[in-house]
């Protein structure tokens, strides 16, 4: 059997563990909807200048896929308590087509959540994503790849459920506070403000910002998260790999 057909096996497995288990999914794509129409008019009075649509709809794109990477780091965890990865370690695919197979329809479920969440922004507030065009479909798969990287590690390296929750809660609002997703960066303490850019969210704003100005493709931000992204699937790959 060749490699793409044992990785596509694994991602049908996994495809049939999301259908079985929508609840995140939705919770995740409908709650930025949701706290959009609640921000909106904040964004509005702290920068009356600027489109808020154009703050609001990015930042929470950022802090629920955050979120997503519960989901994506308890798809390993499941699969570690049903034994299911010492199963198919006994078969020849090999620990990269494992880990491909899991995360390419989280991959594309982050890809969807976007495109809602901005259509909901476009259809009811006006924002131009034609001004973004082909710069933010790059941004969005980045920041697809960075999230579905660190969610990918963060299940490989806790070992309980109650880590993997606490993690993600802490991790999600705090990356997301420093990368200006809720509140402009200028309106945070200036020692944030020094920290942010270790947040791959800073990046993802950064990112999006640019994108729906019009302006150049922000090749480092894309840069990082990719890098991010391929270096948490990397340490995911390492840790199965070297599992007896």
């Amino acid at each position: 059997m060749p490699s793409s057909a044992r990785t596509g096996a694994v991602a049908r497995h996994q495809i049939v563990l999301l259908r079985r288990a929508p609840g995140p999914l939705v919770t995740y794509t409908v709650l930025p909807i949701l706290l959009i129409v609640l921000l909106e008019p904040v964004h509005a009075r702290l920068d009356p200048g600027t489109p808020a649509i154009a703050a609001a709809a990015p930042g929470m794109v950022i802090m629920f896929a955050l979120f997503l990477t519960g989901t994506i780091g308890d798809s390993l965890l499941l699969e570690r308590d049903w034994r299911t990865w010492d199963r198919l370690r006994s078969t020849p695919t090999r620990a990269v087509e494992l880990v491909a197979g899991k995360v390419l329809p989280l991959l594309g479920v982050l890809v969807a959540q976007q495109v809602v969440v901005f259509g909901f922004a476009a259809v009811g507030y006006g924002l131009d994503l034609a001004a973004g065009g082909w710069r933010l479909a790059v941004v969005g798969l980045a920041w697809a790849v960075c999230v579905t990287g660190c969610g990918t590690a963060l299940g490989t390296v806790v070992r309980r459920h109650s880590q993997l929750t606490t993690v993600k809660d802490i991790g999600t609002l705090a990356l997301a506070g420093l990368g200006g997703a809720l509140l402009p960066l200028a309106l945070l303490p200036s020692w944030a403000a020094a920290v942010a850019p270790v947040s791959p969210g800073y990046w993802a704003m950064r990112g999006y910002t640019a994108a729906l100005h019009g302006g150049g493709v922000p090749i480092g931000a894309v840069a990082i998260l990719l890098g991010t992204g391929v270096a948490g699937l990397t340490i995911a790959v390492l840790a199965q790999a070297r599992v007896p």
